[in-house]
């Protein structure tokens, strides 16, 4: 027998996803995703390799020129000593000084937000991939649950009709 493969996402090759924010593209429509680096201390590296992250209600910021990532938890790191972090820090990402001013035009212009998606390794750095959002209303969540049961039902119907 060969082995199922439990991750309902697969990963392209030199990349290791830690953490996604799945509730994300449930509130929200993602216009354009970005990647940024994040700036982080020794101890919140380890505990992200270890997984212990969580994304509920985080999202990033522009302030004075720099993007910054707020709310993402990243627990203590379990043989850290009196040097670990803070788990929920504001922590800087890093990306190149003109799509921060692109994304800051678009933020104020149009209503739109900066949402984290989810936390990977690539390459062996730590890697953020952020998206421009912009909120679902009511309705339009409804419609989405919609769509998925009906295109569940019919591919339950496809599946029994060719066995």
């Amino acid at each position: 027998m060969g082995k199922k493969n439990s991750k309902k996402h697969s990963d392209p090759p030199g990349i290791k996803t830690v953490a996604r924010n799945r509730k994300a593209r449930h509130f929200y429509h993602i216009e354009q995703n970005f990647e940024a680096g994040v700036v982080l201390q020794g101890t919140e590296v380890k505990s992200l390799r270890a997984g212990r992250v969580s994304l509920v209600d985080s999202y990033a910021r522009i302030k004075k020129g720099e993007l910054w990532m707020i709310g993402v938890h990243i627990d203590e790191y379990e043989q850290g000593n009196r040097w670990n972090h803070e788990p929920t820090r504001e922590r800087k990402l890093l990306m190149h000084r003109q799509e921060i001013r692109r994304l800051e035009k678009k933020i104020n212009e149009r209503g739109y937000t900066l949402i984290v998606l989810s936390i990977y390794f690539k390459q062996g750095k730590a890697k953020v991939d952020i998206g421009l959002a912009r909120g679902k209303k009511l309705f339009d969540r409804r419609e989405d649950i919609k769509e998925r049961d009906s295109n569940r039902n019919i591919q339950r119907h496809l599946k029994r009709d060719f066995q």
